[in-house]
């Protein structure tokens, strides 16, 4: 989550060359930068797990899956952010080291300093993404997975998996897990 603001406006190449140099990670939104906050041991298991059973199953697709380091760029807002976990099949995305921008699916693990965050500005930004299909939100509360997917008429759709359902799907790269998988020595 965002945690403190530095004061001076930053243009994005200055912005990237100042990331790449900085010991702490920070956003960027409209030509300031924030630094952003550490994870807790329940958002650190989830998303590492996350990302093994992903990198497994996109494997020889074309696609990649890139985990916290790696930024999203939306050009479009002049924003860069941090998501947990992201996917991009587009060949563009290989012609850039430091970002991405043409996602398919975007994962936010939330946690109570960012859930607000993550749910409201975060998801309104990304919605402007041209190339995503698919936003999802992880609890590190209880399990639950909470699947927004972009319908064929460009209406957002909500799709939420708890343990009654024991599996979730991922519409965007054709992917199903266990919640149990998923929340693998997870201590909520």
């Amino acid at each position: 989550m965002i945690a403190i603001s530095q004061s001076s406006y930053l243009t994005p190449d200055q912005y990237l060359k100042f990331e790449e140099h900085s010991p702490i990670k920070h956003e960027y939104i409209d030509g300031e930068v924030y630094a952003m906050a550490g994870a807790s041991d329940a958002h650190v298991t989830i998303t590492g797990n996350l990302f093994a059973i992903l990198r497994n199953h996109v494997r020889g697709s074309g696609c990649r899956v890139y985990i916290t380091d790696m930024k999203a760029r939306l050009e479009n807002l002049n924003r860069f952010y941090y998501p947990d976990l992201m996917v991009t099949c587009d060949e563009r995305d290989q012609q850039t080291a430091n970002f991405k921008s043409f996602p398919k699916l975007i994962i936010e693990v939330l946690s109570e300093s960012t859930e607000a965050f993550d749910r409201g500005d975060k998801f309104a930004d990304y919605r402007t993404l041209e190339s995503l299909k698919e936003y999802i939100l992880i609890s590190t509360k209880r399990q639950q997975v909470e699947c927004f997917r972009r319908n064929e008429q460009g209406l957002w759709v909500l799709q939420t998996y708890t343990p009654q359902e024991q599996n979730f799907y991922l519409n965007s790269i054709d992917f199903d897990s266990s919640l149990e998988l998923l929340y693998e020595d997870v201590t909520l």
